[in-house]
């Protein structure tokens, strides 16, 4: 769940242009790296996950990380602010070293803020409502970016909507902590379609906007667009009935 690592790189729109198939050779290479750091951080992810769910402590664990409201709220406000650091880190120009540091952190920042909710998706659902909710993420993430890649379309004018469509999430998530309410499935339906405008906004970004040394930090921002889809279509699944 990242509602703050958003890469907003060019206010201004640019023209559309044509698929990758009329990509200069080392925009084509740039897409190929952030593609592999994408598929690389997601196959970590699960490894963390895999572990953290067969481990002894993981009722513990998610015990203390949802061990009251303000506690919840305290565990986002440190998962904010480690997000923020470690997209720093993937953009540094220190070396590809830090960049790297940078992109594993966040990756475990994800598994962690995930271990509550999947504990409790396993815990009441079983394994099933997992593969579904990945079957379906990456269906659609795999719909989205295909489109983007093929069609060229340029969709930076998708910016400003989703920094009020992040700020509009961020505000309403906190209110719902401190003051108790439930979200429900419907708000958990528009996170979703709020991650697939941000996915959009991050392959297009990925094809025009990222200088071609940037792969790390491009493979982090997409990274983020398909974990927030997964977590709200596990939430979906699990608020269906």
């Amino acid at each position: 769940m990242s509602l703050e690592s958003r890469n907003w790189l060019n206010p201004h729109a640019r023209p559309a242009r044509e698929g990758v198939e009329h990509m200069d050779a080392a925009r084509a290479s740039f897409l190929r790296k952030t593609y592999i750091h994408l598929g690389l951080a997601i196959v970590l992810f699960v490894i963390i996950e895999s572990l953290l769910l067969q481990s002894s402590f993981i009722g513990s664990l998610v015990q203390t990380m949802a061990g009251g409201r303000f506690s919840w709220l305290l565990v986002l406000a440190l998962f904010m602010g480690v997000s923020y650091a470690a997209d720093r880190l993937a953009r540094s120009e220190a070396g590809r070293g830090v960049q790297y540091c940078g992109l594993g952190l966040y990756v475990l920042a994800q598994a962690l803020i995930f271990a509550p909710l999947l504990y409790m998706a396993t815990q009441h659902a079983g394994n099933g409502i997992l593969s579904t909710a990945a079957l379906i993420t990456i269906g659609v993430s795999g719909a989205l970016t295909g489109y983007v890649l093929v069609s060229g379309v340029n969709f930076s004018w998708l910016r400003g909507i989703l920094v009020v469509g992040t700020i509009a999430a961020s505000l309403t998530i906190v209110a719902s902590i401190i003051f108790g309410f439930q979200l429900g499935i419907f708000f958990a339906g528009l996170m979703i379609l709020l991650a697939a405008s941000m996915l959009l906004y991050q392959t297009s970004a990925a094809m025009y906007d990222w200088r071609t040394d940037q792969y790390v930090a491009a493979s982090l921002g997409l990274f983020a667009s398909i974990m927030l889809m997964f977590y709200y279509v596990v939430v979906f699944l699990m608020n269906r009935d």
